[in-house]
């Protein structure tokens, strides 16, 4: 589809408010499955009335390249859940309403593991969205720089939180089953405790350090994630890291 013709059926009406924001959400969480863009539209107060109206939304937008559809079978292989990121047209778009926008289509080749970190992520900063009373804000790919071997990395999610008059920032490393993940994890929690064993007020723009939390599979994964840790004597000083799953950030509760 052309861009003349995108712009004929926002002029007509066939592209609505609703599009864009639903445009403007998988702009800034990148990766996202329908269900998350379904809570969020929910969470903004923005009426979609049933998943099944936002499905039918989405599949126009699909339909028009503005973005690509993924399909991805769910850990427990009980299902298949359906992944959504931006194409070129969303990003004209974007652009057009001057809505800052970084995709680039090198973006929809990314692994696998990578764009399930990224759905782990939007997962916990929900949880916190949904169900924390002292919500304050979130981010998705907040940046961090280590300082002895000057590497910036991003981490998969952040929520603060505030109680009173004090903010505290969350931070999540969503780590998973993949090819080399012990490896791949030991190289991260390396670069993360570069950043803390080395931290001063506004490192990465932070007056405080903030709290880690690694987002492991299930609580096995979390033990030999805790054991990685131990083995390599790659503990982090003076700051505590704590260990959850992503069955325990779908609780109800």
């Amino acid at each position: 589809m052309s861009i003349n013709q995108i712009i004929h059926k926002i002029n007509i009406g066939h592209i609505s408010e609703i599009h864009f924001q639903i445009l403007d959400i998988v702009n800034e969480y990148e990766f996202i499955t329908s269900r998350q863009i379904f809570q969020l539209l929910e969470y903004k107060g923005i009426e979609i009335k049933s998943q099944d109206k936002l499905n039918t939304r989405l599949d126009q937008l699909v339909k028009m390249k503005i973005l690509t559809r993924y399909y991805f079978t769910s850990e427990e292989g009980k299902g298949i859940y359906r992944v959504y990121c931006l194409e070129k047209m969303g990003k004209y778009l974007l652009n057009s309403k001057e809505v800052e926008c970084n995709w680039q289509p090198t973006d929809n080749t990314k692994p696998v593991a990578l764009i399930k970190k990224r759905l782990a992520g939007n997962q916990a900063i929900l949880a916190y969205m949904r169900k924390a009373k002292n919500f304050s804000k979130s981010r998705t790919k907040p940046a961090f720089t280590a300082k002895i071997c000057r590497k910036q990395f991003k981490a998969h999610g952040e929520v603060t939180l505030k109680v009173k008059t004090k903010e505290i920032d969350l931070i999540f490393e969503c780590v998973r089953r993949e090819t080399e993940w012990e490896d791949r994890f030991l190289d991260r929690i390396k670069l993360y405790k570069e950043f803390y064993d080395n931290f001063v007020p506004m490192d990465s723009g932070y007056k405080t350090a903030p709290q880690l939390i690694l987002v492991c599979e299930d609580e096995k994964h979390m033990v030999e994630t805790y054991k990685i840790i131990v083995a390599n004597k790659v503990d982090i000083s003076n700051f505590k890291v704590y260990f959850t799953t992503d069955l325990k950030h779908n609780a109800t509760t």
